[in-house]
């Protein structure tokens, strides 16, 4: 049998859009470019589906429970490290909710330094430190009012499983 070539995979991520009172959740977060705030977000781990990657990324990051109530989105986004040149390409599932208790008790993950509070216009002006240009779009398509069911997501069983065979 012949070798396949390595395929392209993208970086499945989830992100949260979290609005309170006019304001939206974010993270300021050390990366090698910097400070730059970003949705609560993070990678999709194994064993795990979306929404419940999403509810663990919130929690870590921000120290808040996080209840998923709808998909935004779907993106695809295109990313050259500025340190190594790697091209990376994420995948992204966003999701609106609300958020809960906050654990102040909890440290947050590394690199997060602080969880802010943003209006619209103060996400426009501070465009120029977002993490990617999805932090905006994600945002932007929640206010349109753009909404699928969390069902149009679904998770085999057998990516439950996967953990315990690992």
């Amino acid at each position: 049998m012949r070798a396949m070539p390595n395929r392209w995979k993208p970086n499945v991520t989830v992100a949260a859009i979290i609005e309170r009172d006019g304001r939206f959740l974010l993270v300021e977060e050390d990366t090698a470019d910097g400070l730059r705030l970003n949705n609560p977000a993070g990678h999709l781990d194994p064993g795990e589906s979306p929404i419940e990657a999403c509810v663990r990324e919130v929690l870590e990051e921000t120290a808040h429970d996080f209840a998923p109530a709808a998909l935004v989105g779907v993106y695809l986004n295109r990313f050259t490290r500025t340190r190594t040149g790697h091209d990376i390409t994420y995948l992204r599932f966003a999701f609106a909710g609300t958020v809960g208790t906050h654990h102040e008790w909890r440290a947050l993950d590394e690199g997060i330094v602080r969880t802010v509070w943003m209006t619209l216009d103060e996400l426009h002006a501070s465009a120029a430190r977002h993490r990617s240009p999805l932090v905006l779009q994600c945002i932007q398509d929640y206010l349109a009012g753009q909404r699928a069911p969390l069902a149009l997501i679904h998770t085999d069983a057998s990516v439950l499983q996967a953990t315990a065979a690992l």
